[in-house]
């Protein structure tokens, strides 16, 4: 059954060592308040983390939808995850509350489709924040534009968003209609695994209905005052898709914090990189200075000011976010170290008063 889930020769290599501990391999599809849900040789199974694993693992290593696992069997208790295999690839996003903790949304993703509707809540700027997240997390990014029934202009929206959209294919569906549904399915190859990522309501939870044939996940009309559908996805699932595939629905992200995205912001970003490497000085400012490539463009108008705007907003986020992350950890080894200290001269007045 595993290998519907995209399980290989290199994950059986990768296992050889939990076989040995008398471990089976599973992959999790399905992720709830109290558990999972894996998918084992046996069947789907619920499955608990072994308190071994979350107690030494960090927030971003805890088990994630997608991950493949290594679990032991109990007909009576359920079954127990005790080990992660390596992820080839992780989309990461900073906790709403916290900037040094991490969350895995989803593991082992070959393709990221970056999802928005092509209604009122079409945004460029978001679109390069979910794919500057997306080509970090090191699946293929993929545009698609859902509910073009509902778009005046389908194709000239198509054209803006391929702009900037750093190579990537950019599609257009109506799950509805059925129209598009095929070239976005040969994105998917038998085997491979499959993100929706992107705001509530623009349509993802339609999108798996549509790639199944059923009424799988729940959906909601969109509100006629907004163009805001109401997700209903209340935790991250991976399904079987007719084609070979998989497909992972999340619930919505409102907002995607930039981790360590260097590289993301680097390919969406490349025509704005290459402009910045043909400045005159290395440390140009992109303000007066005399020769500045930046500044050039953006006066013929072959830099849009919104998209300089934002990738100036995108950098400045993310150096924030390393620099508090740095922070806390220099705090934290601080603390550690003053703790050494207090231990050790407690134990010397200790040694002391022995004497």
């Amino acid at each position: 059954m595993i290998k519907q889930y995209g399980w290989s020769d290199a994950l059986a290599k990768a296992f050889e060592p939990h076989a040995r501990a008398g471990h089976a391999p599973g992959r999790i599809v399905a992720q709830h308040r109290d558990g999972y849900q894996v998918a084992t040789d046996e069947g789907e199974l619920r499955a608990k983390a072994s308190g071994r694993l979350m107690h030494a693992a960090e927030e971003a290593e805890h088990p994630a939808v997608g991950d493949w696992v290594a679990l032991s069997l109990n007909p009576t208790q359920g079954a127990t995850l005790h080990a992660i295999l390596p992820r080839r690839t992780a989309f990461v996003r900073r906790a709403a509350d916290s900037v040094q903790t991490l969350q895995v949304i989803a593991a082992n993703i070959d393709v990221a489709f970056v999802v928005t509707s092509l209604n009122a809540d079409l945004n460029p700027r978001r679109i390069e924040r979910y794919l500057a997240a997306a080509w970090q997390s090191g699946a293929r990014p993929v545009v698609v534009l859902t509910k073009s029934d509902l778009a005046d202009d389908p194709q000239g929206q198509v054209d803006a968003i391929a702009a900037l959209a750093a190579g990537c294919p950019v599609l257009t569906v109506s799950a509805r209609q059925g129209q598009g549904l095929a070239a976005l399915l040969a994105q998917v190859a038998p085997g491979e695994t499959c993100v929706l990522i992107g705001s509530s309501g623009v349509g993802k939870s339609t999108l798996v209905n549509a790639f199944l044939g059923e009424e799988r996940m729940a959906t909601q009309a969109i509100r006629e005052t907004d163009d805001q559908g109401r997700h209903t996805t209340s935790h991250r699932q991976l399904v079987l898709l007719p084609s070979g595939g998989l497909i992972l629905d999340t619930p919505g992200i409102r907002e995607v914090g930039l981790i360590d995205a260097e590289e993301g912001l680097g390919v969406v970003f490349d025509d704005i990189e290459h402009l910045i490497r043909t400045c005159k000085f290395n440390d140009c400012g992109h303000v007066k200075e005399p020769g500045c490539a930046v500044r050039g463009a953006l006066d013929s108008g072959a830099l849009d000011p919104a998209r300089w705007a934002h990738f100036q907003k995108l950098g400045a986020e993310l150096a924030a976010v390393q620099s508090k992350a740095e922070r806390l950890a220099n705090d934290a080894e601080r603390r550690r170290l003053a703790g050494l200290q207090k231990t050790y001269r407690a134990t010397k007045r200790n040694a002391r008063s022995g004497d």
